[in-house]
């Protein structure tokens, strides 16, 4: 296996080599329900955790398993769980933790498919969600109590854009016993959470991992960096006998395999009996994505600050959000997590409001006017109406969307190409 701190190295090799019995250097599609054993005390082994194989596609599969290992690797994590969605990834990253009762505390910079989840449906599991403006680390802090299980946000939210203060609220954390859980689907690459202190982090690869528009997946990697042991109390879901798994206490159980309770407990239990696993067929596609994503990411990066610049001095434009415009703490921050470029999402208003910008959107010919980010191609949406449109208007003003705000996700085409479908979408949106 190539041994490697790069992640354009990382991104081709970690996890894979090739297939021991046909030499296949690409990793084969394990489009099977099933696996067999070699006989009944291997199965028995896996069953029981004493080693970890391949039984039912459901909770394990070869595939998906390369995946797992190399955006693990990516982030420099110790284990990873692939999901059916990013959706799932955050869900299932919150419900490891979490009983009825308990609370986290969340920053209030969101997706909105995030900030509903956590203000509605974890609301009727019984599960409380805080949320926090994040210009204040101590906020964090504030809004915690003995039930808190964990603090959550996202490295590039999604609308603001305002870089999260990763290492410092993960350092406030830490001195209390709260893990930090880190949404870095909008910086791969870019960011590396755990490395700022970080315990977990969690993908939506449907988006730049991904990145051609394919495939929906989700991924949580394990930083296995955070002692779940040392305040017991707080995490009793990988702290106390489980009664659905012969009374195994999950930080106790998997001691043989190293520091990984918390991913284990996620796969063995969550995963077992909520299903939502990540298809064979949809892993193979997403590391088809991987493999080039260092490549892509500068290409995105580069293109984002262009258009950025453009779209600051175009007359029609009342003001532009993009991390390499922002000033002051805004921009410290920026540059202390992301190392390479800026992200490539950005957003801007017109000066002539809501209905000059879905007259640019209607206008767009190149760029794809879809509820996605992240893909190879351009992109372009009026959030207030798609995807914050479940959020009411105070909800979508606290995470960062207003009536006139348009969102691009600035692909890998030619910048002269972007550029000249954005100028004449202005032009008839005046």
């Amino acid at each position: 296996m190539v041994d490697s701190t790069n992640p354009e190295t990382i991104a081709l090799h970690a996890g894979w080599r090739a297939d021991p019995t046909t030499g296949s250097v690409a990793v084969p599609i394990h489009q099977t329900t099933s696996f067999q054993f070699q006989d009944t005390g291997h199965a028995a082994r896996l069953f029981g955790l004493a080693e970890l194989g391949n039984i039912y596609t459901r909770i394990m599969n070869p595939t998906v398993d390369v995946l797992e290992k190399r955006v693990t690797a990516l982030e420099g994590g110790v284990a990873g769980l692939a999901l059916g969605s990013g959706q799932a990834a955050t869900t299932f990253a919150v419900l490891n933790l979490c009983e009825a009762g308990d609370n986290i505390v969340s920053s209030t910079d969101l997706y909105g498919g995030t900030w509903n989840l956590f203000a509605n449906t974890l609301k009727s599991f019984g599960i409380e969600v805080r949320f926090v403006d994040p210009v204040d680390p101590q906020n964090f802090v504030n809004a915690t109590d003995d039930r808190t299980r964990c603090w959550y946000a996202e490295t590039l939210p999604n609308p603001k854009l305002r870089v999260f203060p990763i290492a410092e609220v993960a350092a406030l954390g830490r001195r209390i016993g709260v893990p930090l859980i880190m949404d870095n689907t909008a910086a791969p690459v870019l960011c590396k959470p755990l490395a700022l202190g970080a315990a977990v982090v969690m993908h939506s690869t449907t988006k730049w991992i991904g990145g051609h528009g394919t495939s929906i997946g989700g991924m949580v990697v394990d930083g296995g960096n955070f002692d779940w042991e040392a305040n017991a109390a707080r995490f009793p879901t990988l702290n106390k006998p489980d009664s659905s798994y012969h009374g195994a206490v999950w930080t106790q159980a998997v001691k043989p395999l190293g520091p990984i309770a918390y991913i284990i407990r996620m796969r063995v239990i969550l995963l077992r009996d909520l299903g939502a696993p990540m298809a064979p067929m949809n892993a193979f596609l997403t590391l088809q994505g991987l493999e080039t994503l260092p490549l892509r990411m500068e290409r995105h990066c580069a293109n984002a600050i262009k258009v950025a610049s453009f779209l600051a001095s175009h007359p029609a434009v009342a003001s532009v959000t993009h991390p390499s415009l922002m000033t002051g703490e805004n921009k410290r921050r920026a540059d202390a997590a992301l190392k390479g470029g800026y992200g490539s999402l950005l957003g801007f208003e017109l000066k002539a409001g809501a209905e000059a910008g879905r007259k640019f959107i209607e206008s767009l010919k190149m760029f794809y006017h879809v509820a996605n980010i992240g893909d190879a191609r351009s992109l372009a949406i009026h959030p207030a109406t798609t995807t914050h449109s479940q959020l009411n208007a105070e909800e979508q003003a606290a995470s960062g969307v207003s009536p006139g705000y348009v969102r691009l996700s600035i692909g890998i085409e030619h910048i002269d190409d972007i550029l000249a479908d954005l100028s004449q979408a202005l032009d008839a949106a005046a």
